[in-house]
């Protein structure tokens, strides 16, 4: 079963029935959550489930009653005659139809979506393990700080196709990736923005993606999509350490405002660095000597990480293809991206003209 196939598209509201809770667990793209109970209602329910079942199915319809009403008034009554709603509940059941009933009632269209959520989420499952081998991906490798991010920014203000991986995880990918402040997604909600734009994606173009251990902080990337970015053809960018630290600094911007509290979030590094180099960078932060704690975070730890992860991949098919940039400032990130989309499109053709497949 794939998405497609639960026809979730053409609706003029897709109405989500779930508690707030599960809604921010996961949802269909664009689908709005209008509960039938809230949270606190949803609780009460079930607590009294356990001891009169009765009783709560009674509690459970007075608040739907008035739920329901309070949305028909504040958001349905604004939709047109022959507006179209699909709704959809953990399975498919009584939530759902506490909402069909009434919007049909009414006169509208109303499908419930079969199976619910459950339903919905293994169609994402299964989308997610033969989607991506249907793509012709591009990857960007190279370093901590080389620009992969702004380079796949570039790419896009070409036109490209791009997935940021990274922007979807609302992650850097390292210890240091999660934006103070800021939480990821859950790996349901990943997995569905995920699906999302790659069944945005025309599959006769080239899609780029930036490379990517298996894990972006806590979320995990799905193994047809990490299949299919290792047998692609990989461009590895370098630049020098020098610009590198600048613009390190630029996209971490805690690193100089909080420095001993970044030397802090690196404390599970100890037993791959050793104490005496945790104890240098946290010298140098307490010191605020930001230029040279990161220009040492590079050298001692990042880049050996990096060399060793790069040298598992040596043999693998295809090899990678070096991009120097003499510098990362906004117009040589520019121009690597252009050279790149011809690149790409110069190999496009051989492949076509020889009949040759990708590596996979």
């Amino acid at each position: 079963m794939s998405v497609d196939s639960l026809n979730v598209g053409g609706y003029s509201l897709v109405i989500d029935a779930r508690s707030p809770h599960e809604y921010a667990d996961d949802h269909i793209p664009g689908a709005v959550n209008l509960p039938v109970v809230d949270d606190a209602q949803f609780a009460e329910v079930g607590t009294t489930y356990k001891a009169d079942r009765h009783r709560a199915y009674v509690i459970g319809a007075q608040f739907a009653l008035r739920n329901i009403a309070d949305h028909v008034g504040t958001l349905i009554q604004s939709f047109p005659a022959d507006a179209r709603f699909l709704v959809y509940c953990y399975r498919g059941g009584k939530r759902s139809r506490a909402w069909a009933d009434p919007l049909r009632a009414i006169g509208y269209q109303t499908d419930v979506l079969p199976g619910g959520w459950k339903a919905y989420r293994r169609a994402v499952l299964n989308d997610l393990e033969v989607l991506p081998r249907r793509f012709n991906f591009w990857v960007v490798g190279g370093a901590t700080g080389s620009g992969k991010t702004r380079l796949l920014q570039a790419l896009t203000a070409l036109g490209e196709q791009v997935v940021d991986l990274e922007a979807i995880a609302a992650h850097k990918g390292s210890l240091l990736g999660l934006e103070p402040g800021s939480k990821q997604p859950t790996q349901k909600l990943f997995d569905s923005e995920l699906l999302r734009q790659l069944r945005t994606l025309d599959l006769a173009r080239p899609v780029w993606v930036e490379a990517e251990s298996k894990k972006i902080g806590q979320l995990q990337i799905p193994e047809a999509l990490m299949l299919a970015m290792n047998a692609a053809q990989r461009f590895e960018i370098s630049a020098p350490i020098a610009e590198r630290v600048r613009l390190l600094q630029e996209e971490y911007s805690h690193f100089t405002s909080e420095p001993v509290q970044v030397v802090e979030h690196l404390l599970p590094l100890k037993p791959l660095v050793g104490a005496k180099e945790l104890e240098a960078w946290g010298q140098l932060a307490a010191e605020r000597q930001i230029d040279a704690l990161v220009t040492r975070l590079l050298q001692n730890h990042y880049d050996p990480s990096y060399g060793r992860s790069r040298d598992r991949r040596t043999g693998v098919c295809p090899p990678r293809v070096p991009i120097e940039l003499p510098d990362l400032t906004l117009a040589s990130i520019e121009s690597a991206a252009r050279s790149l989309v011809r690149e790409v499109a110069e190999r496009s053709k051989q492949v076509v003209a020889r009949g040759e497949a990708k590596c996979r």
